[in-house]
Order: C-alpha cells, then sequence, then structure tokens
C-alpha cells in the first residue's frame, strides 16, 4: 500500500487516442491526481468520472492533471469518453502493472464471490512525484470536490 511521502510510482500507458501519457511529462510543472477506477460505463465510475470532468477548469486553476486509469482498453475508454462528453485523461493498463504498483489490484468480495478487480482509489501527487494523498476504497459521489479542496489547501501550503 502506498502512502504519504511516498514516491509515486512512475507510468506511462495509452489513451483512448493510442496517445501516450507519462506521470513524468506533470513532476515539475502540475499536480496530478491519479484516480483508478473498476470499469469504463458502470454506474460509480460514470459518476465519478463526470463530477471530475465537471470540475476540470477548476482542477487546471489549481495546477492540477486528472488521469482516470483502468485495465479497460484504449477502445473502451474511447467509447466511455465520447458517450459522456469526458474530458478527463483515461488511461489502458490493461496489463494491469501500474494498477499493481499502486496496490489498487486486490481480491474484492461482491455478493459472496470473491474475485481479482481494482479497489477505488486515489493519489494525489506533488510538483515532486511524491504522494501527498493517498485514499483506497473510494465512494463516487462527491469525491471530486473533496479532492479538489485538497489539492487547493495543498497548493497554499
Amino acid at each position: 500500500m502506498l502512502h504519504l511521502g511516498d514516491q509515486a510510482p512512475r507510468f506511462s500507458l495509452p489513451t483512448a487516442d493510442m496517445e501516450q501519457v507519462t506521470l513524468d511529462q506533470f513532476i515539475g510543472r502540475r499536480y496530478a491526481v491519479i484516480y483508478f477506477y473498476p470499469k469504463d460505463d458502470t454506474p460509480g465510475c460514470t459518476i465519478e468520472a463526470l463530477e471530475f470532468t465537471d470540475l476540470q477548469a477548476e482542477f487546471e486553476q489549481a495546477q492540477t492533471e486528472i488521469i482516470g486509469i483502468s485495465r479497460d482498453s484504449c477502445a473502451s475508454h474511447g467509447a466511455f469518453r465520447d458517450k459522456y462528453g469526458l474530458s478527463v485523461h483515461l488511461l489502458s493498463d490493461t496489463d494491469g502493472e501500474v494498477c499493481d504498483a499502486y496496490d489498487v489490484w486486490r481480491e474484492k468480495e461482491v455478493h459472496g464471490v470473491k474475485r481479482q478487480g481494482i479497489v477505488r482509489s486515489t493519489f494525489i501527487v506533488d510538483l515532486d512525484g511524491v504522494i501527498r494523498y493517498a485514499l483506497y476504497d473510494v465512494k463516487p459521489k462527491g469525491h471530486a470536490a473533496e479532492v479538489l479542496q485538497f489539492v487547493r489547501d495543498l497548493a497554499t501550503t
């Protein structure tokens, strides 16, 4: 499990448009909010993505990039983005390496059935590449506003 003060694991992953996004392209320039979500176009994941999209201008004012990561394919991300008009980066981690590095790929139990899946989690990475916020098992409703407030507080300290 990652904690406050840990170096954020670096990554390079493709977007829906097959463009590579790396964490390193933001370090030193902007904060990064990295949120991991289980699956495109499901109720909780849609709420979370829409709330981050709705607040994107405010995150930009706070010099912060929003990056959503799941194990869905680039094509799935494209369909999800287009269906809901999402403007946040959606990155595809089909092999699960980044999910493992952030310790979000875990055994979950749903209706008595155990299986591996992404635990909805969010990390805020500062300009030095250090994790300043690490929250596992996030509830999607209202989460983006909570994260925005944390980023604003971080920027003023």
